[in-house]
């Protein structure tokens, strides 16, 4: 199938197929990965960082089961101005991802994520 692409994770004969969709989610899930280990580390995150993380924040939400309403709230709650560079939360004025819940896809939109 065309759309699907093929990456190669470990050895030479283990192939995995994704779709683009599939891709940009796995991209979503490393960038947080990356986040939250500097996060750890004491420092302050990037606009990028940021987006990462309260993105896979939402998409795990939905995964769990968490109601968009929930999630719009609780997005806010994931990252302070202390846990970002200066200018980031100006930057910043929204956080959109269509989520996948239980029963279906949907779009969460979270405000200001950074208050």
């Amino acid at each position: 199938m065309p759309w699907l692409r093929e990456v190669h994770a470990g050895p030479p004969e283990v192939s995995v197929f994704l779709s683009p969709h599939e891709q940009d989610r796995l991209l979503v899930h490393v960038a947080a990965d990356v986040a939250r280990r500097r996060r750890e580390r004491g420092l302050r995150l990037n606009y990028p960082e940021a987006v990462a993380l309260i993105t896979a924040f939402l998409l795990e939400g939905a995964r769990d089961g968490r109601s968009v309403v929930d999630l719009m709230s609780a997005g806010r709650g994931v990252l302070g101005r202390d846990d970002v560079l200066d200018g980031v939360p100006e930057m910043l004025k929204e956080v959109q991802v269509e989520a996948t819940f239980p029963d279906g896809t949907k779009l969460v939109t979270v405000h200001h994520p950074i208050p």
